[in-house]
């Protein structure tokens, strides 16, 4: 008989829940922080969801046993801390720091959900997720308007850009197919489809290559790869309902999307045609900026190779190995990166992390890749071939996603992924290793632990924002940049006005967060001239 839940295993599936939802929905309207206004909500998301799983899952830890995958995630975790000591910039250190831990965190808590026999309900929840962030890009597509999006990189719903979106969409699609087939009644397949419909029209709409490539790179794990599951192979009735998802699902989403009219403006006649045209196009445009910024992260890797610049320390490094006219600089002001991460999952790991840290990643990721394989090979029933070819499906998609663009760094689809690896993996796929109950239990409180500072902190900068964007008086400011040390935007606008103290305090304390940047640079060397002048 299966083991009966505990009530502290299903706290750990409702946590995971909405976490799943709450890091799609989450954001603030203080659009003078264009990204952070999104991201900070979603990283509280992902800490508390972290926090709250790893404790509700103590209990299944203590009955599970260790893998090979596991050892390689706390040795990159390890790495990743050593790192983070001897950045540059310690806050941004830290943040970076606390989303790959609570990324693992939920992986572990996700694990523990699908050992207490609650997989199913946890995958239904990021299948809604991924409908309802793709509900929030159509919303803005037709014409709805609020503060919580933003009008920079419409579609973008509550993520606050067309490609984060479109990423979602592609790496989620698997496990959407994945419940409509596994629905128990015909309303949960037909909701399914409509899920599909909605995803397909986002992908259609929101123009984004790398999801183009990713969903290729998906259908064909979950074409090629249903041979290689013999109860899928032979259920003809499944592999029709498939097909009619795909082709008539599919078929809906993109042509509402090209038919229905919408608010977006886009600049060339035939948007659509061009993106698919220049899908692998890298001899101009966002292309070879990608590649430019790749030749000076790989410089700096080779640089910085045993631990990298330090998590979340690209932006801070990356001038120094840029030339004039750089597209990944921004160009209204001197010494300061477009975007803070780099336009590829890998590159940032590489080059933040160290090499080692990378391959330790890598070996992970190889080793989830086969524990999927192995239970496609044994699938006992068709639910169990589903699960394990959208393991696959999901972790390729992931894979390619993020090579082309930030995905792991950031909190909804660092949730999203490594919540569903950990509730499709099954460990008794993978190679059980050596590790007494203590240590196992003290890493994942440790990680608990980290995931609970890391929520304290977003709500710091949360609030920290709030005063930032609401506020003219001094007193709030300083009390903003108390709350929030490593903003860089607080400490230069206090190095505005005020006091000559007080100014030169917050100019040097931007100078050192981000050396290279211009403005931070002028307004500290001005402390440092009176300085000796005096």
């Amino acid at each position: 008989m299966p083991r009966v839940a505990s009530g502290a295993e299903r706290l750990a599936l409702r946590v995971l829940q909405l976490g799943a939802v709450a890091v799609v929905v989450a954001a603030a309207t203080y659009k003078v922080f264009e990204l952070d206004r999104f991201f900070v909500p979603k990283e509280l998301a992902l800490h508390l969801a972290a926090f709250l799983g790893g404790v509700f899952v103590i209990g299944s830890v203590r009955r599970g046993f260790a893998t090979r995958v596991d050892a390689l995630l706390v040795g990159y975790l390890a790495l990743c801390a050593i790192s983070a000591v001897f950045a540059t910039n310690h806050w941004m250190a830290m943040r970076a720091l606390g989303v790959s831990l609570s990324s693992v965190g939920v992986f572990w808590a996700a694990r523990g959900v699908r050992q207490a026999g609650l997989a199913r309900p946890l995958l239904i929840a990021l299948g809604v997720a991924v409908v309802l962030a793709a509900a929030t890009s159509l919303m803005q597509t037709y014409g709805v308007r609020t503060d919580l999006f933003s009008l920079n990189r419409a579609p973008g719903g509550t993520l606050g850009n067309r490609n984060f979106v479109a990423h979602v969409a592609a790496f989620g699609l698997p496990v959407l197919l994945m419940c409509a087939l596994r629905a128990y009644r015909p309303g949960g397949y037909l909701l399914g489809m409509l899920g599909v419909a909605a995803i397909a029209a986002v992908l259609f709409l929101t123009r984004s290559r790398a999801a183009w490539l990713a969903l290729i790179a998906v259908g064909f794990v979950l074409l090629f790869g249903i041979p290689w599951v013999p109860p899928l192979r032979r259920s003809g009735k499944i592999l029709g309902k498939f097909f009619a998802l795909l082709v008539i699902g599919g078929g809906l989403g993109v042509a509402a999307g090209l038919l229905i009219p919408n608010t977006l403006n886009w600049k060339s006649d035939n948007p659509y045609l061009e993106t698919a045209k220049g899908v692998v196009n890298y001899q101009e445009g966002s292309g070879k900026g990608r590649l430019i910024q790749y030749q000076n992260s790989l410089r700096m890797t080779l640089s910085h190779p045993l631990l990298g610049v330090g998590p979340g320390n690209w932006s801070v490094h990356y001038p120094e190995y840029a030339k004039r006219r750089d597209p990944s600089m921004n160009q209204n002001e001197e010494g300061v990166t477009s975007n803070p991460w780099p336009s590829s999952d890998w590159v940032a790991f590489l080059s933040e992390r160290g090499i080692p840290a990378f391959v330790l990643l890598v070996l992970a990721f190889v080793g989830i890749t086969v524990g999927a394989w192995r239970r496609m090979r044994a699938a006992r029933d068709a639910d169990e071939g589903l699960v394990a070819l959208a393991l696959a499906a999901t972790l390729v998609g992931a894979v390619v996603v993020g090579t082309f663009d930030a995905v792991l760094l950031l909190p909804l689809p660092a949730l999203w992924i490594w919540a569903a690896l950990g509730v499709m993996l099954d460990p008794a796929d993978l190679r059980p290793i050596k590790a007494a109950t203590p240590v196992r239990v003290g890493v994942l409180v440790l990680v608990s632990l980290a995931a609970l500072a890391s929520a304290a902190r977003a709500t710091a900068q949360t609030v920290a924002m709030g005063l930032y964007a609401t506020s003219e008086r001094s007193a709030d400011l300083r009390l903003a940049s108390r709350l929030d040390p490593g903003s860089y935007r607080i400490h230069v606008r206090l190095a505005q006005s005020g006091t000559r103290k007080l100014r030169c305090e917050h100019a040097i304390a931007a100078h050192e967060l981000y050396p290279e940047a211009g403005q931070a640079a002028q307004l500290a060397r001005r402390c440092t001239k009176r300085s000796k002048k005096g």
